[in-house]
Order: C-alpha cells, then sequence, then structure tokens
C-alpha cells in the first residue's frame, strides 16, 4: 500500500513525496551537491509521471546548473517525451527553451549543440536551425569544429537553396580546403558550373592538394577539361585555350584527349573554323600513332558531322545554289582529309624519329606522280637524316634521289646528287662504297664506259691520310680505298673494259692490300689462266693461300691442285706430291678427304701405286671418324684392283679395330664373305667368331643368321654348337653389363632418357645392382618362356667318308643327341624333306694358287 503523504516545505510547497522516495530525499538532504546521489533518484522515479520527473531534473539542476551528466539526460529525456509529436505543439518550444537555458552554462559542449541541431532538423525550422549552427560554431573552439560540420553540411544539402549553401561551403572549406572535391561536385550538382570550373582549376593548380578520393593531377585536370570544353556557354571567367594548351605542356603522354577536348569547346561554342584549325594543328604536333589516331578520328566525326548538319538544313528549308556549293565544299574538304591519312600517319612517324629511312622511302612512295613534292621529300631527307644516328641505310636516299632524276632523264642532276653523296661523311665504309658503285653503274648504264673506269679509279684511289677499314675516328672518305666492294667492281670493269696489264694491276693491288677474298684470289688466277699465264696464275694462288688460313683456305687449295694436276700431270710429279704435302700440314679432319682423294688418284695416273696406298693409308688416319668408313671402303676397292683381294686383308683387319662397333660389323660380314668366296672357310669362321663378340643377339639378328647360313652351308655338328656356345656367351655378356642393362630396362619402361638410378628412385649403390640383378633373371625367363617348341626336322651334315647309302640311313634313323633349334633359327631347313640332303660345290679361284707374271 502506497502511502501518500504532503511534506510542506517553505520554498516549494507544490512538492509531492511518496512513502519510497524518503530514503532519496533524505540522501540528497544530506548531500545535495552529490551528482550520484542526483542520478539515483533519478534512476529510481525513470516511471513516475513526466511532469515529476522533469521536476526532479529542475531541482537536480538547480543545484548543480554545470553537471553535464544531467543536463545531457534531461535534453534527452525532453526530447524523448515530445518525439511522437506534432511540430507544431507547445512543448517543442518548451523543449527548445530549455536547450537555450543549457546553453547558458553547456556552450562548450559540442554533443549537445549536435543534439539540438537535429532536433531543430526535424522541426523544419530552416532559419532557426541555421543560426543555431552558426552559433555552435562560434561558441566551440576551433578543433572541434569538424564535429559540427558534417552535420552543418547535410543540413545546407538537404534544401534547395543554393546561395545558402555556397556561402556555408566557402566557410567550410577555409577549416578543410582540403574537401574542395565535396563542394565542386555540390556545385556540380546545382548547375554552378563557372564557379565549380574556377575551384577546379584551382586544386588542379595546387601541387600540394591530395584527392580524397584518390584521383590524380592528370585526372583532376581531365575532369576541368570535359568541363569547360561541354559548357563553354556557362564558363566564362576561365581561359579555356590557354589552360588547355598548359596541360599540352605538362601531360605530354594524354595528348591526344586534350587536343580533342580543346577543339570540342570551340565547337560547342559554334567556332567550327576555330575547330578546325585547332584539329589541323594537332594532327601535325601529335607525336604517336595513337595520339593521331584519337585526333584524326575525331576530326573526321567533326567533318562528318558537319556534312550531315547541312544537308539536314537543307532539306528543311530546300535548297539553293549556295547551300549546293557550301555542302559540295564540305564534301571535298571532307574527301582531302580521309586521302591525307597515310601521308599525315607518316608525318607522325617521322617526328618520332626524323632519321629513319625507311620511313622517308615510304613517304616518295606516297608522292608518287608529283614529281615537286618528292624532289622536295627528298631534299627535306637528304638535309634531316644524320648518318651517324640514321635507322637503315642513309646512302639509298641519295641513291634514290639521283635514280629519280636519272628515270626523268636528268642525267647531270642525277651526277650532281651522287657526287655530294661521295663527300657526305657516312657511319659505314660501305655505304660510301655503295655510292661510289652507283656512280659506276650509272655511267654503265648509259654507256660511258671511261667515265665508269675514271669515277671507280678516282674512288680507289690512296687518299691524303691513309687509315685502317675499321678505324672510326677517321671519315669515310680515307678508308674507302680499302673497301672490297669498290675492288671488285672495278676488276670487273677492267676485265671486261680494260687491258690485261690494268687488269693485273688492279688484282696485285688488292692482294697487296689484304682485302682479298677467296673468290677473288680464284678469280685472278682464272683470268692469268685465260690468257695463258700458268705460272702467273699458281703464283696468284700461292699468294692467296699465304693470306688465308684453314677453312677458308680450302677452295683455294682445291682449285690450285686440280688446276696444277691438269696442267702438268705427271711431268712435274715431286712438284705436284710438295704442293700435296704443303696442303694436308695443317689441314683439319673435315676437309682432308678431298684432299688425299686427289692426291691418290695423282699416284695412281702418274706415280706408284705403293704411294697411292701409303695416301689412302694416311687418309684413313687422317678423315674425321664419320667419313672412315667411306674412306677404307674406297683403300679396299683401289687395293683389290691394283694388287687382287687377298692384298686387302690387312686393310680390313686395320679397319675392324679402327671403325665404330656398327661399321666394324659391316667390315667383318664383306670380310668373311671374301674369305669364303676364296675358299678360306675356317678364316672365314674366325672371322664370324671375332666379330660376334660386338653383335648382342637382341639387336643384330641379320648377323647370326648370316652366321647360321654360314655354318649349314660349310659347318658340321660340333661348329654349329660352337656357334651357339658362343651365341649364348655373348648374350650372357651384355645381359651382366649395367649400362646395357640399364639401357634395356629403359627401352622396356618406355622412357627414352634416364640412368639407373631412375629405375629405382630413392635407391642407389648396391640397390641399383640388385635391381640390374633381378632384371637380368627376369629377362632370361622370358626369353626362355619365348623359345618356340623345337623343330622335329633334323639338320643333316655331310662326313667326308660316308658313301651315299650310308647317309642315307643315317638320314632315316633317330639321332638322341640332335640339336633341336628354334623357329628363329631354321626357317631355311623347314622346307628340306628327311631324306634329301643339300650339297653345294664351289670351285676354288685361281688367283688363291698364284702364279708367274706374264710377259
Amino acid at each position: 500500500m502506497v502511502v501518500m503523504a504532503r511534506h510542506s516545505r517553505p520554498e516549494r510547497p507544490d512538492l509531492v513525496f511518496e512513502e519510497e522516495d524518503l530514503p532519496y530525499e533524505e540522501e540528497i538532504m544530506r548531500n545535495q551537491f552529490s551528482v550520484k546521489c542526483w542520478l539515483r533518484y533519478i534512476e529510481f522515479k525513470q516511471g513516475a509521471p513526466k511532469p515529476r520527473l522533469n521536476q526532479l531534473y529542475e531541482r537536480a539542476l538547480k543545484l548543480l546548473p554545470c553537471s553535464y551528466k544531467l543536463w545531457y539526460r534531461y535534453l534527452k529525456a525532453r526530447r524523448a517525451q515530445v518525439k511522437h509529436r506534432c511540430v507544431t505543439d507547445p512543448a517543442y518550444e518548451d523543449v527548445n527553451n530549455c536547450h537555450e537555458r543549457a546553453f547558458v552554462f553547456m556552450h562548450k559542449m559540442p554533443r549537445l549543440w549536435l543534439d539540438y541541431c537535429q532536433f531543430l532538423m526535424d522541426q523544419g525550422r530552416v532559419t532557426h536551425t541555421r543560426r543555431t549552427f552558426d552559433r555552435a560554431l562560434r561558441a566551440l573552439p576551433i578543433t572541434q569544429h569538424s564535429r559540427i560540420w558534417p552535420l552543418y553540411l547535410r543540413f545546407l544539402r538537404s534544401y534547395p537553396l543554393p546561395e545558402t549553401a555556397v556561402r556555408g561551403y566557402r566557410r567550410f572549406l577555409k577549416l578543410s580546403p582540403e574537401s574542395a572535391e565535396e563542394y565542386i561536385e555540390y556545385l556540380k550538382s546545382s548547375d554552378r558550373l563557372d564557379e565549380a570550373a574556377q575551384r577546379l582549376a584551382t586544386v588542379v593548380n595546387d601541387e600540394r592538394f591530395v584527392s580524397k578520393a584518390g584521383k590524380s593531377n592528370y585526372q583532376l585536370w581531365h575532369e576541368l577539361c570535359d568541363l569547360i570544353s561541354q559548357n563553354p556557354d556557362k564558363v566564362q571567367s576561365l581561359n579555356v585555350d590557354a589552360i588547355i594548351r598548359g596541360g599540352l605542356t605538362r601531360f605530354t603522354d594524354q595528348l591526344g584527349k586534350l587536343w580533342c577536348s580543346l577543339a570540342d569547346y570551340y565547337i560547342r561554342s559554334g567556332h567550327f573554323e576555330k575547330a578546325r584549325d585547332v584539329y589541323e594543328e594537332a594532327i601535325r604536333t601529335v607525336m604517336t600513332v595513337r595520339d593521331f589516331t584519337q585526333v584524326f578520328d575525331s576530326y573526321a566525326q567533326f567533318e562528318e558531322s558537319m556534312i550531315a548538319a547541312k544537308m539536314e538544313t537543307a532539306s528543311e528549308l530546300g535548297r539553293e545554289e549556295d547551300d549546293d556549293v557550301d555542302l559540295e565544299l564540305r564534301l571535298a574538304r571532307f574527301e582531302q582529309l580521309i586521302s591525307r591519312r597515310p601521308l599525315l600517319l607518316n608525318s607522325v612517324l617521322l617526328r618520332q624519329n626524323p632519321h629513319h629511312v625507311h620511313e622517308w622511302h615510304k613517304r616518295v612512295a606516297l608522292h608518287q606522280g608529283r614529281p615537286r613534292e618528292i624532289i622536295n621529300t627528298y631534299t627535306e631527307a637528304v638535309q634531316t637524316v644524320d648518318p651517324f644516328k640514321a635507322t637503315g641505310k642513309p646512302h639509298t636516299l641519295w641513291v634514290a634521289f639521283a635514280k629519280f632524276y636519272e628515270d626523268n632523264g636528268q642525267l647531270d642532276d642525277a651526277r650532281v646528287i651522287l657526287e655530294k653523296a661521295t663527300k657526305v661523311n657516312f657511319k659505314q665504309v660501305d655505304d660510301l662504297a655503295s655510292v661510289w658503285c652507283q656512280c659506276g653503274e650509272l655511267e654503265l648504264r648509259h654507256e660511258n664506259y671511261d667515265e665508269a673506269l675514271r669515277l671507280l679509279r678516282k674512288a680507289t684511289a690512296l687518299p691524303a691520310r691513309r687509315a685502317e677499314y675499321f678505324d672510326g675516328s677517321e671519315p669515310v672518305q680515307n678508308r674507302v680505298y680499302k673497301s672490297l666492294k669498290v675492288w671488285s667492281m672495278l676488276a670487273d670493269l677492267e676485265e671486261s673494259l680494260g687491258t690485261f696489264q690494268s687488269t693485273k694491276a688492279v688484282y696485285d693491288r688488292i692482294l697487296d692490300l689484304r682485302i682479298a677474298t677467296p673468290q677473288i684470289v680464284i678469280n685472278y688466277a682464272m683470268f692469268l689462266e685465260e690468257h695463258k699465264y700458268f705460272e702467273e696464275s699458281f703464283k696468284a694462288y700461292e699468294r692467296g693461300i699465304s693470306l688465308f688460313k684453314w677453312p677458308n683456305v680450302s677452295d683455294i687449295w682445291s682449285t690450285y691442285l686440280t688446276k696444277f694436276i691438269a696442267r702438268y700431270g705427271g711431268r712435274k710429279l715431286e712438284r705436284a706430291r710438295d704442293l700435296f704435302e704443303q696442303a694436308l700440314d695443317g689441314c683439319p679432319p673435315k676437309y682432308a678427304k678431298t684432299l688425299y682423294l686427289l692426291y691418290a688418284k695423282l699416284e695412281e695416273e702418274w706415280g706408284l701405286a705403293r704411294h697411292a696406298m701409303a695416301v689412302y693409308e694416311r687418309a684413313t688416319r687422317a678423315v674425321e671418324p664419320a667419313q672412315q668408313y667411306d674412306m677404307f671402303n674406297i683403300y679396299i676397292k683401289r687395293a683389290a684392283e691394283i694388287y687382287g683381294v687377298t692384298h686387302t686383308r690387312g686393310i680390313y683387319q686395320k679397319a675392324i679395330e679402327v671403325l665404330s662397333d656398327e661399321h666394324a660389323r659391316e667390315m667383318c660380314l664383306r670380310f668373311a664373305d671374301m674369305e669364303c668366296k676364296l675358299g678360306e672357310i675356317d678364316r672365314a669362321r674366325a672371322i664370324y667368331s671375332f666379330c660376334s663378340q660386338i653383335c648382342d643377339p637382341r639387336t643384330t639378328g641379320a648377323f647370326w643368321q648370316t652366321w647360321k647360313d654360314f655354318e649349314v652351308r660349310h659347318g658340321n655338328e660340333d661348329t654349329i654348337k660352337e656357334m651357339l656356345r658362343i651365341r649364348r656367351s655373348v648374350q650372357a655378356t651384355y645381359n651382366t653389363q649395367v649400362n646395357f642393362m640399364a639401357s634395356q630396362m629403359l627401352k622396356v619402361s618406355g622412357s627414352a632418357t634416364g640412368t639407373v638410378s631412375d629405375l629405382a628412385p630413392g635407391q642407389s649403390g648396391m640397390d641399383d645392382m640388385k635391381l640390374l640383378e633381378q632384371r637380368a633373371e627376369q629377362l632370361a625367363a622370358e626369353a626362355e618362356r619365348d623359345q618356340p617348341l623345337r623343330a622335329q626336322s633334323k639338320i643333316l651334315f655331310v662326313r667326308s667318308d660316308a658313301s651315299r647309302e650310308e647317309l642315307a640311313e643315317l638320314a632315316q634313323q633317330v639321332n638322341p643327341e640332335e640339336i633341336q633349334l628354334g623357329e628363329d633359327e631354321d626357317e631355311d631347313e623347314m622346307d628340306l624333306e628327311p631324306n634329301e640332303v643339300r650339297l653345294e660345290q664351289q670351285s676354288v679361284p685361281a688367283a688363291v694358287f698364284g702364279s708367274l707374271k706374264e710377259d
């Protein structure tokens, strides 16, 4: 039960207390200046009627008027009390007055100002709100203005009052100039573009400005250009032309966009001729193809739009004669612009690199059919291109310039151009040499042979100051006398037009200057030979040989030796031998084969056979390993023709020792075949036995088949057994070789490359060997399983002391110890009947017995 009690107090007779309030009242009476006591009392009375709660706040604030906590809670409670009421309710005015009373003591508290301003914004009292914001800014220190301005600016933007907002933003930028972009965006949205352009220009010119949006200076500049170029009627306070041209000097990598912006400004302003002048200036000054493409495309689009607008206007108002003339003029201007594009693009490339020779030639080609422009272009090119900076061959410009005059019948002008070209300080001697050669060819084309000779002799004359060919410190005019190109042309002209002595003098001079090539030496010798100066030609060869080393001297030696043999044959055999020995001294193995064959041929035709054999013997040692097999074949063939086949046995043995296994196997087969033909069966069998050591049965089945056929024809049971024993031993030898096993295992696994350790990763040493042994056993087991059933047929041999009846009986009886061969080893014997014995007879060649030499 709640007991109501009225306590009469002299100062406030209207106070009403409940019994539960008494402890709090007593505590306040004891500590009336304690904020905590009042806050506990207020917290307790939160559920009381609003007037009583407000009365309690007022009592507390009367005693503690400077308490922020009390004022904040009180104002918050008062605002909450009128939150759902109409803004015209008088209670709002009471709350506003309460805020005003609070600011008598709390004017330095920004939170209270913000709450009050937000409360006024909710009431829609624009002027009162604006003035309150101003009072807040004046009352608070400047360090706390940053808390007020965001709400203030939001208030200014929320009403269509641009003048008020502009004035507010101007005040705000004095405090925070880095927020200029926000102001500029507001100006754009409110269509105050002139001031927006001014502010944007100020920002662009301020090097210390840092964009909050992360925009670069170029992006801001580009926004400025777009703004002033697209709104020429609204932006009046700025010099647009000067601003954009200033950007052209600052941002050289974006010239195309800036030029288009400037032209767009004049187009929107209605100054079409001025826009056309800007486009023309742009396409004549841009340095990159990208910028040129942007400007040219914009220019072409502008001309098209002008034509379309004119045609539309003429169709609406009716055509007149002046309109037709204007339209034709615009169409002609557009066609001319399109036709000029290749030339304008070439100009851009030449502005990038004015020393690009190929682009100058392309420019001349673009002026095809206009001689005056071609001459002007060539003149500009030869004056502009610096030979030391040129890309390409600068002399081609001079030559093409002279050729143009020549094609038009102006020979004197062409000669003048080439004469000037000979005085140009080119970077390379070859350029000047080419110019001199063109001078000679010009005269030759017009049959001025003496003048051509005179020019080339002048070019090759010794200068006053000699210099080495590659001495870059000297001008090319002092080095051209060592140019082989000029000397070669002079030699050709002397051969065709000069005398023998003058031509010989030219070639001698080339050799003296040590600029000859092997071909020049050979040409000189051939020239002397044509005029029957054989010894002189041989001397020319000797001089050429002294100038060069291997391998450059190879062609000279081959030609020299061939010509010498053709000239003298066997009359000067010792001299020829000396020449061959001199040529072979130091000869690389790559070029030795030809010389040795030529040497051996000389000995065969004019010398001694044993000398020829000695040459062949030396050749087999001197040539490259890849050529040794061919050399041995030639050696064996020539030895057999000269001395007989028996003389080749030593050659075969030497070849088998020297050659690789593959070629040695071929030699062994040929050697054994030769012995068979000679009837030397035992020697042939010994050769087969020796060769078997390098023949793996798995990869050289042809050899073992050949040996088996040989034994079937000429052997007996013992020899067959011996062959099979040798085969098993060779196969076992290859099976136990680590390298061979590794290659076989890699081949089985499908891997083309690798090592032994690749077969079992993570193992090494003894693990590799154990793995190889296991693999060898596996391969042997597979070979055993793969052997076919033994053939039922028999291989019968001929005994030297048996009669035919005994042979037939032997053929019919069963031999318990017969050798059973697999299908792969006796395919040839499967066709024989059991009662048939195949006998072969062969006569012994007469060369085996020898004879006396016939008279």
